[in-house]
């Protein structure tokens, strides 16, 4: 499955947070930048290096006028127990289904431990205030996750 082509608009969603309040594209076009990273599941370590290194830079995301959404196959509840454990400060969207993951091409074939087997890809996709695709991160490392992303909107958004 392909990501969706850079310099297009991203493909529209609306999901359910951790509170069962919906959220959608459209909510940030004109308003913010949007970071909107798939990982794989909640309150797992990779998972949690990752949001924890999105939470601890909230304030550098604020100024640089953008919100981060994370989204994974979980359900409401377990990203809510995410939420409360590890103290983050940013939504948390529930794709059971994975109909976006598919959307945004990140869905498919994995492989661990000599088994294949269907999931969700952990990648990133960085959307302008206009709602288009402008970068998109393949090989996330969940370390340095928060990192690359503020650099890389450092050295192309506005």
């Amino acid at each position: 499955m392909a990501f969706p082509k850079i310099g297009n608009l991203a493909p529209a969603f609306t999901l359910t947070n951790q509170n069962g309040e919906k959220v959608s594209l459209k909510d940030f076009r004109g308003k913010n930048h949007l970071v909107l990273y798939f990982y794989p599941k909640a309150l797992t370590p990779g998972c949690t290096t990752q949001a924890c290194g999105i939470r601890d830079s909230a304030e550098a995301f604020k100024k640089r006028g953008t919100v981060v959404l994370g989204v994974s196959p979980d359900g409401v509840g377990k990203l809510q127990r995410f939420i409360e454990k590890q103290g983050l400060n940013f939504d948390l969207l529930s794709d059971e289904e994975h109909k976006i993951a598919q959307k945004y091409g990140c869905w498919g074939l994995k492989k661990f431990m000599g088994r294949e087997y269907l999931g969700l890809i952990r990648t990133t996709f960085i959307i302008d205030r206009s709602g288009r695709l402008r970068h998109v991160i393949d090989k996330v490392k969940t370390k340095t996750h928060h990192t690359d992303v503020l650099n890389w909107i450092d050295e192309n958004l506005d």
